[in-house]
């Protein structure tokens, strides 16, 4: 199953609903005030409950919505640098531990939403990530229980002003809608293995990013492990797992995001995210 969150045009209306082929199924709608977002719908275990609207005709086509962030207004967005082997080897990474930093949920863009390249810079660099969206509080746990904890699945787009990057990379992250996050979330019943997905990114339609998240360096049972044993999650919380090789800091020449191009980020089992920069 597929879940987006998204805001409809015509009645100026945010809700969220399930995906299907010509549009979305309504839960919003269907659900009430009582459980009015998929943060909302996250925090009461009501994932289980949605067979019954699942099969449904599309209550919107997708030209009536605008899609919303998955998860507009994340408590935390946590995002892992430096995790796959290709990424590491270009900058030199040696590290054994997760490099952790965080996004806040102001810097968030949905699909089809522009990514906005600050006029500060000539170094916006684009990474495409697998983003994990988390289900239920998690405080704690193992790797061996971590993934029981995890909703579902995302694309994410984590462009880069690099020249504020410097070795606090919070710095770099965070400039307005700058984090795509989108298009939907794949739910976790879907992947039972998220260490098994191809990830690609394209910019202006030419391939940049190609690699499996089998090449994670630190897979998300071991992130969430990891991050929980310091900082409670709570549903909706949002873990954004690193970039393979193939950044446009480290080619030659650079290859960096410029008003008018197209960028887009592809994972297996959960959809295509495209962003046009402005």
């Amino acid at each position: 199953m597929q879940l987006c969150s998204f805001y409809l045009i015509d009645c100026a209306r945010k809700s969220y609903g399930i995906v299907q082929e010509e549009g979305v199924v309504d839960l919003g709608l269907r659900l009430g005030d009582a459980c009015s977002d998929l943060k909302t719908l996250l925090a009461r275990g009501g994932i289980s409950d949605l067979a019954a609207f699942e099969h449904l005709p599309a209550d919107h086509a997708f030209s009536a919505i605008r899609f919303l962030p998955v998860i507009e207004q994340p408590g935390k967005v946590f995002c892992v640098g430096m995790n796959y082997a290709d990424k590491r080897k270009e900058f030199a990474e040696t590290l054994e531990a997760p490099t952790l930093f965080v996004r806040f949920a102001d810097s968030l863009a949905a699909h089809e939403q522009p990514l906005l390249k600050p006029a500060t810079t000539e170094e916006f660099d684009y990474e495409g990530e697998l983003a994990v969206i988390i289900g239920k509080a998690a405080s704690q746990v193992s790797a061996s229980d971590a993934l029981a904890y995890v909703a579902g699945y995302g694309c994410f787009m984590d462009a880069t002003v690099r020249d504020m990057q410097f070795t606090w990379f919070t710095a770099g992250k965070n400039w307005q809608q700058t984090g795509g996050f989108g298009p939907w979330m794949t739910t976790a019943d879907e992947i039972p293995d998220p260490q098994q997905l191809a990830i690609k990114t394209w910019l202006n339609q030419r391939e940049v990013q190609n690699d499996t998240t089998a090449s994670m360096v630190h897979p998300v049972a071991k992130i969430i492990e990891y991050i929980s044993a310091f900082s409670p999650l709570s549903p909706g919380d949002v873990i954004i797992t690193g970039s393979p090789g193939g950044v446009g800091k480290k080619r030659t020449p650079p290859l960096f995001m410029f008003p008018g191009d197209e960028i887009e980020v592809e994972i297996e089992k959960i959809g295509r995210l495209r962003h046009r920069v402005v």
